[in-house]
């Protein structure tokens, strides 16, 4: 087990030499402390500072230096984007306390609350309904104590004769039909129906609604399968998120800022298989 993970913080530093990951902080920050930065991060999502009191203080100014005082000063994302990403990672663990806590965090950041519910209804096709919905009562509590009025203006955009054409359209400049190959030859052709679903589903109900545009959905996929260490579908979305036009420095920076939340092994795994893809 220690050689495994000592291969893994390993390739953690072949990749920074080898890729733009870990730029220095923000210029604006470049002259301050982490705790500073970290302060002026929690500021900005939180209303506060870091942890100064409480059971366990020692713990939370590790965790408070690390992700806002240093992750969050590393590649090319708003803090916007990153607490989206954090909300789809907490989403997918299924850490609710800590999900209602950056749910507000996405909100004070400055994205709108479509947007917000927008990341956690992107997580159904990879996760499962169940506990999407989980995530969506919380964000629902949230709205409530914020007073903002639900439900939200509806994101839909297709109708039931068009969801599978419109689907098919984002589906394939993505990633071809190489799902519909792939389920080929499984009994009684479930194969295809479940191909259909892919695309209907999948690319026809969620990648086509209102509020988040296509590169940013597919940031937040990233997010989701790193989260969930899914090698086959990782690296599959990893092709198709530079095919939406994200670059590999901000593929890279989505990684990092998902592995405080995930752990360091799944998101230096994910690295691997970028860094491959780049080769």
């Amino acid at each position: 087990m220690m050689k495994k993970l000592f291969a893994l913080i390993l390739t953690l530093f072949v990749l920074q030499g080898s890729m733009t990951i870990a730029a220095p902080a923000k210029k604006k920050d470049k002259n301050m402390t982490r705790t500073e930065i970290c302060n002026k991060n929690m500021q900005e999502l939180f209303g506060g500072s870091m942890a100064t009191t409480g059971n366990d203080v020692e713990m939370m100014q590790i965790l408070q230096k690390y992700i806002f005082g240093e992750v969050f000063t590393i590649g090319n994302l708003d803090n916007k984007t990153r607490e989206l990403i954090t909300v789809v990672c907490l989403t997918t663990m299924q850490t609710l306390p800590q999900l209602k806590s950056h749910i507000n965090g996405a909100l004070n950041a400055g994205n709108s609350p479509l947007e917000v519910r927008e990341a956690i209804y992107q997580c159904a096709p990879f996760i499962g309904f169940p506990k999407t919905l989980n995530a969506l009562s919380v964000l629902n509590e949230v709205f409530k104590e914020r007073g903002i009025q639900t439900p939200l203006e509806s994101g839909v955009t297709v109708s039931e004769e068009d969801r599978y054409q419109k689907g098919k359209e984002i589906q394939e400049k993505l990633y071809g039909d190489e799902i519909k190959q792939a389920m080929k030859g499984l009994p009684d052709n479930i194969g295809d129906d479940a191909a259909r679903f892919l695309t209907e589903v999948c690319f026809g109900d969620f990648y086509t609604r209102k509020g988040l545009d296509i590169k940013t959905r597919e940031i937040l996929a990233l997010a989701v399968l790193v989260t969930k260490d899914d090698d086959i579908t990782l690296k599959s979305h990893i092709k198709g998120s530079l095919k939406a036009g994200n670059s590999p420095e901000t593929i890279a920076a989505v990684i990092l800022q998902c592995m405080p939340y995930t752990g360091m092994p799944n998101a230096l795994h994910a690295f691997t298989f970028l860094k491959e893809e780049l080769k």
